[in-house]
């Protein structure tokens, strides 16, 4: 299960700009989950390293949901945006969870 296998996100709000976040979050066939301390805006720019690969994937995400879990934020992004390297990446990331 992917969600047994945590790797850092960089998140920032490409509305407000600044500097990118980094949380700890996992990817399923749904998309892309994080725990933030504070509510996330509806659009993200989203980087990461998925675990055995040695290339940054960069996407953008778009907020489906987001939970509470104590007083953290867990948010569930779509991911799209993403060149053919980057979504093949992701691809065997997800084939071999």
């Amino acid at each position: 299960m992917t969600g047994e296998r945590r790797f850092h996100v960089l998140v920032r709000d490409p509305a407000a700009g600044g500097s990118f976040e980094e949380w700890k979050g996992w990817l399923d066939g749904d998309g892309m989950h994080f725990t933030m301390s504070h509510p996330p805006a509806r659009r993200l720019e989203l980087r990461f390293l998925l675990p055995g690969a040695g290339v940054e994937t960069r996407a953008g995400g778009e907020v489906l949901r987001v939970d509470r879990n104590g007083d953290a934020f867990l948010a569930h992004a779509r991911l799209d945006g993403m060149d053919g390297a980057s979504r093949a990446a992701v691809e065997k990331f997800l084939e071999e969870a």
